[in-house]
């Protein structure tokens, strides 16, 4: 006998609906440029200071130049395959990184603060992080790369939903 289950597939075992907005490329590759560019310059700067050792900053700069462009074009697509979000009405669910992958499902009667943040970067790309914390240390979850529009909904969706919850999310 053939049976269908009744409700839908577990959270834990499938991806979060929502991709973080396509800005978030942008500031996972402004990131490494930034903290490349002191990097560069010390290594111009020792490169014309070592007299007959200049080789050695000048291969330095290469190499970091190397690891530069894999951080600026080949991890901001790979992060954006995975980082994903969902909220539905019973939990918060998200799913990031990179190389290790992490998954945190939260119920929303545990939730205790919903924060939104955006520091300059950010701003200028008009996105923002939403931050879901529980009593719980390991409760605290990120949504990092939201379109700030967004960020601000769900932040409000959340605050809404965890208000019908007279427990206390312990």
């Amino acid at each position: 006998m053939e049976t269908t289950p009744t409700s839908p597939v577990h959270p834990s075992l499938r991806e979060p609906a929502h991709r973080v907005d396509p800005r978030a490329k942008t500031l996972w590759r402004i990131v490494p440029l930034i903290v490349a560019a002191p990097v560069a310059i010390g290594a111009l700067i020792a490169a014309a200071f070592s007299g007959e050792f200049w080789w050695i900053p000048i291969l330095t700069l290469a190499a970091a130049v190397l690891v530069l462009a894999f951080f600026v074009a080949v991890v901001p697509a790979w992060r954006y395959r995975f980082h994903r979000w969902e909220v539905s009405a019973d939990a918060v669910y998200t799913q990031s990184g990179w190389f290790n992958r992490h998954a945190v499902i939260i119920p929303i009667a545990r939730i205790q603060v919903v924060d939104t943040e955006a520091g300059p970067l950010e701003q200028l790309l008009k996105l923002a992080t939403v931050t879901v914390t529980t009593a719980s240390s390991a409760g605290t979850i990120r949504i990092a790369g939201l379109d700030a529009a967004a960020a601000a909904q769900v932040a409000a969706d959340l605050t809404i939903a965890t208000a019908r919850h007279t427990g206390d999310a312990t």
